[in-house]
């Protein structure tokens, strides 16, 4: 027969409480390596972006702006993995530098354009009517147009071709795919039973719109957004390919690509080693929006 002290122990045990929803969910994402690897190559470029002369005095060499004609085009050597560029700069100095400005339009351009999705995908699904029709018009003009010329156009206007400059052009070219969306996820939540019993009790339209429908309606819309970051890299590189986005001095990824088309068959180092970054960078951001859309948007699978 058990002890009065082996059954009060018995009888007063807790049960474990459960682990939060957040720390079960984020567990099991960090034990996937579609999550894992691409979530860390994405961290280490935003790092190698946000702290740039720390990457690139790795071996000993981390200017990018000390420049001696004499090695012109050089190869590797000691201190300069990567080379030399035309004008005698330490080329891995340049690539890891070059991370900051495309990574920035990358993540400005995708913020800019979420917010603006956000708030104009709600105002049209919710309110329906003249503002929807105002609003889809709109994005039927935008989608009607020929997107690189209207970019190359409007850049072309621009006194200075900045990051921030560059950033507006690309947000104002690829906001309507994201507001679609968001408009369809908030007419598919506004009548919903919890909706309907918020109007019942006499919340106001915007009340109800700010916290109730928009909580409900963003994930679809934000898990496109972070798909869309590897697209703007990419647009931001061609831009500045093409001549008209960045230019020298800024450094990025695209102002190498573009010196190095005149170069390419004499020193395929200028071509190679900033496409490999730009590469690497644009499928990480990708692998990982994809897999956040598998992971969390209830309309795939």
């Amino acid at each position: 027969m058990p002890s009065p002290e082996a059954s009060g122990a018995l009888a007063v045990r807790p049960a474990e409480a459960p682990a939060p929803a957040r720390t079960t969910t984020l567990r099991r994402l960090l034990a996937r390596p579609r999550f894992t690897i691409p979530l860390a190559l994405v961290l280490l470029v935003c790092l190698m972006a946000a702290f740039p002369s720390w990457f690139s005095g790795w071996f000993g060499h981390g200017d990018p702006h000390a420049c001696t004609l004499a090695d012109s085009g050089r190869g590797p050597a000691g201190g300069h993995p990567f080379g030399f560029d035309i004008q005698g700069c330490d080329l891995y100095a340049n690539v890891v530098h070059g991370a900051r400005n495309s990574i920035t339009i990358g993540l400005l351009t995708t913020a800019c354009t979420l917010v603006l999705a956000v708030a104009l995908g709600a105002l049209a699904g919710y309110f329906g009517g003249v503002v929807d029709m105002l609003i889809s018009r709109i994005m039927d003009v935008f989608f009607g147009f020929p997107t690189l010329i209207g970019m190359i156009v409007v850049l072309e206007t621009f006194p200075v071709h900045s990051p921030l400059s560059v950033s507006l052009v690309l947000t104002l070219f690829s906001w309507t795919i994201l507001t679609r969306v968001m408009r369809s996820s908030v007419l598919a939540n506004k009548n919903l039973a919890y909706i309907t019993a918020a109007r019942g009790i006499g919340a106001g339209p915007f009340r109800i719109l700010l916290r109730h429908v928009l909580p409900n309606s963003l994930a679809p819309t934000a898990v496109l957004a972070s798909l869309n970051i590897g697209a703007v890299i990419t647009a931001e590189s061609a831009l500045t390919f093409l001549g008209v986005g960045l230019k020298s001095p800024s450094i990025s990824w695209g102002v190498q690509l573009n010196t190095a088309q005149q170069y390419f068959t004499t020193n395929l180092n200028l071509l190679v080693f900033p496409s490999l970054f730009l590469t690497i960078t644009v499928l990480a951001f990708v692998l990982l929006g994809d897999f956040l859309r598998d992971e969390f948007d209830p309309e795939v699978g």
